[in-house]
Parts: structure tokens; sequence; C-alpha cells
């Protein structure tokens, strides 16, 4: 059975309960308190050398990290990544923008929900800001023109995309100011074995420290 460390406030861990879900895979789960050091334990290291979650362990030991490349490990062979070289280097091509531009998103949003932000340099605060306006209008403008950011299908890009997208007003940018992205927000859970559970960083009572 697969192993999946998991830190439950974590959307990166959440794309890939996602599509765990989706496929019906069954998993056990470990989880991994970040914020009390737990991810830089030696044996955690050896799973994922930057201390972080998600990590996943195959049923044959070997491990993968990154929520990315583990969605797309997933994803081989099924209908959320296509099979034919330009489908697959597209959805590509979005997970790539999702981890260049989205990350600002989350890390504001990460900042807000645990009481950071204002231990946060201004400058830096507003840079990412003016990163995250810029994703938020791209992914406006693309999504105006398909269903899916790949194409017409839903894949694994939509995914990683959604899983901080769809918290924006958490990170304290509107969300509402996006329709493009709003429809496209609707029809992500109007996907068959959608899984809608977010866990706040409030069960977590060290989420307001700093990363060791």
């Amino acid at each position: 059975m697969l192993t999946l460390y998991d830190y439950l406030p974590s959307q990166n861990a959440w794309k890939v309960r996602l599509l765990l879900n989706h496929l019906d895979i069954p998993y056990r789960t470990e989880i991994v308190r970040i914020f009390e050091g737990e991810g830089q334990r030696p044996d955690f290291l050896a799973v994922n050398p930057t201390g972080a979650v998600p990590a996943l362990r195959l049923p044959d030991g070997r491990t993968l990290a990154e929520s990315n490349a583990i969605l797309t490990y997933l994803a081989h062979g099924t209908p959320y990544l296509p099979s034919d070289p330009f489908g697959g280097a597209k959805v590509q091509q979005w997970l790539s923008f999702e981890q260049d531009h989205v990350a600002s998103i989350a890390t504001l949003r990460h900042w807000t929900l645990t009481g950071k932000l204002a231990r946060r340099a201004p400058a830096l605060v507003d840079r990412l800001r003016r990163v995250a306006d810029k994703a938020l209008a791209i992914l406006d403008r693309e999504l105006t023109q398909r269903p899916f950011i790949a194409g017409g299908a839903y894949t694994v890009a939509d995914m990683s995309l959604f899983a901080y997208v769809h918290r924006t007003d958490e990170a304290g940018l509107a969300l509402a100011d996006y329709p493009g992205i709003v429809g496209w927000i609707a029809r992500v859970r109007a996907q068959p074995g959608f899984l809608g559970t977010v866990h706040p960083y409030s069960i977590d009572p060290f989420s307001g420290g700093e990363l060791p």
C-alpha cells in the first residue's frame, strides 16, 4: 500500500489526497508535524531531502517528493494526464507555472492565517502580492478561453492550481475580481470524487511558529 507523508493543513498535500480520491486508490497516512521539527528528522530526510510534505512511499519502498512530481506519477496512464506528448507537455507547462507563480498565493495565505504577515518585511509582502495578482490575471484570462487550464479536459494541472487558487481570499486577495477563475472553480468542484475537506492551520497549535 502507498504511504502518504502528510501535514493536514498543507494544500500541497491536499493536491495528492485529491488525486488519490479521484482514483479511489487506498493509502495509509503518516503525519509529519513539520512545525515541531519532524520534517528534519534523519528518517524523514531520507524520504524527502528538503524535509517538506507531501512525500510518497511506494509499496516497493521507493520514495517520491514534491507535490507536482507525485501528481504526475500517480496520474500516469489515467485520464488526468494526457498520453500524447504535446498534451502531457501542456500539463507540465501549467504545473511549472503553479510552482513559479502561484506559490506566492500559498505563502501569503500561510502568513495571513498563522499571524506571520505582520512579522514580514512590507516590501516582501508587496512583491508577493504583485506576483500573485499577475498570476491570477493570467489564469483568469486563460480560463475564459477554455474549461480547464490545459485544454478541454480536467487534469492534474487543474488539481495543482486549484489547491491554493481557490483559497485566494484567505491570502488577502479578492477572488471575486476574477470571474474566469470563479467559473473554473465551480467546474473543478463538480468533478466526480472531488475532495472538499480543507483543514485549517488552527488544528496545529505550533503553526504560528517558524519552520525549523
